[in-house]
């Protein structure tokens, strides 16, 4: 029944992610801490499990998307270069003192972000129209690390950050949807191998799991996203969509709430 459950996760985190273009974390972890809280993992680590078993499920997910944004020649690949060192070392920074929270602080921080992302995309603007340029070599590597590190920590690709610097840097919306894709790549990479690692320290692992990161869940969300993921592409394209994000957003400001004040 909880394979059959992660699946249906799964399911739906492919269908609302391409649907309405948002990033698996923030279905995929408030998914893992209801399920997490009545199983085998301990109580004293439920978020930490959700937030690394999440990284490790947006791994595969964010290589697929890469390669075919890729293909189309879409990924800003020097600025990822600038970014990825940043991204990279934030990424780890941020598993490790992921690590050190208690789960009820990890939970709070994701119900506010949660509640901010609900908020920003129900009122998200379009690309400014006066642009600003791309910044230099050191500002983007601080960029990348503060991407990296909040990310991290949430469990997310990084998409709801990534996205709106790149557009408000001039960057096309394609280009930085595509170059973000490969952002959440180096993110979930770092960050779900310094979740592996850090579970090792502060928690006794369950069977099933390398460190904070639950192998049984990530291989349902992960099969299943994957398979589902071009069917909601294709509902992107007839369904009422702003209405699903907004309903969608909703949902996001209850699940929110009830994280913040359980």
């Amino acid at each position: 029944m909880t394979i059959v459950l992660y699946l249906l996760v799964g399911v739906g985190v492919g269908l609302l992610s391409g649907t309405l273009g948002l990033g698996g974390g923030v279905i995929i972890v408030p998914a893992l801490h209801y399920l997490f809280t009545s199983s085998e993992i301990p109580s004293a680590y439920v978020m930490h499990f959700a937030v690394g078993t999440s990284l490790a499920v947006i791994l595969p997910t964010s290589i697929v998307s890469t390669y075919f944004h890729h293909r189309r020649g879409a990924v800003l690949w020097s600025v990822l270069r600038a970014l990825g060192l940043g991204i990279l070392l934030g990424s780890a920074a941020g598993a490790v003192v992921a690590g050190s929270l208690p789960s009820a602080l990890l939970a709070q921080l994701f119900g506010l972000f949660l509640i901010a992302v609900a908020i920003y995309t129900f009122f998200r603007p379009g690309q400014p129209d006066n642009p600003g340029a791309m910044p230099g070599l050191m500002p983007l590597f601080g960029v990348g690390g503060l991407i990296g590190s909040l990310s991290a920590i949430l469990g997310i690709g990084g998409g709801s950050m990534t996205v709106p610097f790149l557009s408000f840097c001039g960057v096309d919306m394609r280009r930085a949807v595509a170059t973000s894709a490969a952002c959440g790549l180096l993110i979930a990479l770092a960050g779900g191998i310094g979740f592996a690692l850090a579970g090792g320290f502060y928690a006794e692992v369950p069977a099933g799991a390398t460190g904070f990161v639950y192998w049984p869940a990530f291989l349902g969300i992960a099969t299943s996203s994957m398979l589902v993921a071009p069917a909601g592409a294709r509902l992107a394209h007839w369904l009422p969509v702003i209405l699903l994000k907004r309903l969608f957003m909703f949902g996001l400001l209850v699940l929110g709430l009830r994280m913040v004040w359980p």
